[in-house]
C-alpha cells in the first residue's frame, strides 16, 4: 500500500484541441476524458487535425465555457457556439493513427477560425474515436487528445525542472489535466491504481513529450526550452518523458483539494 499523501492542487480542461486551457475547481471525469475536454478540434481542408506543433498561434485562442456555449477569444475578437451544436454530416479524420469520425460545428464558426488563421479550416466536434493501448492491451473510448484521456503531473517534477531553467516557465506548458502535490520528482510515474473522490484511475504510461512544450502559452513564441533541459535527464530510447497518462475506470466528479486514495 502507498502510504504517501497526495492532494489535487490544480485541474484543467482544454475544450478545443491545442487551444488554451481552462483552470477549474471541479471536473466531471468520464471514460473519454473530463466533460468538455478536447471534444472539439480544428481540421484543415484535407481533414487533417491542426495543432500547435505547426501553428503556435493557437495558444492565443482562449476558450470560456458558459452554461450551454463556448466562447473563444483571440485578441479583440470573440466568437461563440453552442456546446450541443454540430452538423449531421460525418467527416472522416484521424488523430495520429486513430480513425476518427467528427462533425462540423457550423460554417460560421469555421469561417471565423479560417479568417484569423489565414487558411481554410473547420471546427469539428467528436463523434467516435477508439484508441488501442498496447500498454494496457485494450481499446479505449478517447477524446481528441493525442493518445490518452488524462495527463497527471506532480508538483515536484515541475519544480525540479524549473530549478534547471534560467527563465522559469509555467505549468501550462505541459497541458496537464490533474496536478498533484508531490515531494519527489517524477514519483507520479510509479503510481498504479488510485482513487480521487469517487473516481478510480489507472496509470497507463509516462507521457512522451514533443516540441509543443517549447511553445510559450503567454505569447505563442517557440523557444528551445524546456525540451532541451528535459532531454538531458528524462530521455529514454530517444523519447523525453514528463507527466504520466491515465485512464478512468468509472464516471464521477473530482475537485481541487481531493486526496488520492490507494
Amino acid at each position: 500500500m502507498n502510504l504517501k499523501s497526495y492532494t489535487v492542487t490544480e485541474l484543467y480542461i482544454y475544450p478545443v484541441k491545442s487551444l488554451a486551457g481552462i483552470p477549474v475547481e471541479t471536473a466531471l471525469a468520464q471514460e473519454m476524458g473530463f466533460e468538455n475536454d478536447r471534444r472539439w478540434m480544428l481540421i484543415d481542408n484535407e481533414n487533417q487535425f491542426i495543432t500547435q506543433r505547426n501553428h503556435p498561434v493557437l495558444t492565443q485562442f482562449f476558450p470560456k465555457i458558459n452554461e450551454s456555449s463556448i466562447e473563444i477569444s483571440y485578441l479583440d475578437k470573440k466568437h461563440e457556439f453552442s456546446i450541443s451544436e454540430s452538423s449531421d454530416i460525418p467527416i472522416f479524420s484521424k488523430v495520429w493513427d486513430d480513425e476518427t469520425t467528427v462533425f462540423e460545428v457550423n460554417g460560421t464558426t469555421s469561417k471565423w477560425f479560417s479568417e484569423i488563421l489565414g487558411f481554410g479550416c473547420k471546427l469539428v466536434k467528436i463523434g467516435d474515436r477508439i484508441h488501442t493501448s498496447t500498454q494496457l492491451n485494450k481499446s479505449l473510448n478517447v477524446s481528441l487528445a493525442d493518445g490518452y484521456p488524462y495527463l497527471l503531473m506532480g508538483s515536484k517534477s515541475f519544480d525540479f525542472l524549473n530549478e534547471k531553467l534560467k527563465k522559469k516557465i509555467t505549468i501550462q506548458r505541459f497541458r496537464p489535466n490533474i496536478v498533484i502535490r508531490t515531494t519527489v520528482a517524477h514519483e507520479e510515474d510509479s503510481l498504479t491504481l488510485f482513487q480521487i473522490g469517487a473516481v478510480k484511475f489507472q496509470n497507463a504510461k509516462p507521457c512522451s513529450r514533443c516540441i509543443m512544450i517549447n511553445n510559450n502559452p503567454e505569447n505563442g513564441i517557440v523557444y528551445k526550452e524546456p525540451l532541451r533541459s528535459l532531454s538531458k535527464y528524462r530521455k529514454v530510447d530517444n523519447l523525453v518523458f514528463f507527466g504520466t497518462n491515465l485512464i478512468c475506470l468509472n464516471e464521477g466528479e473530482i475537485n481541487v483539494g481531493d486526496s488520492l486514495v490507494f
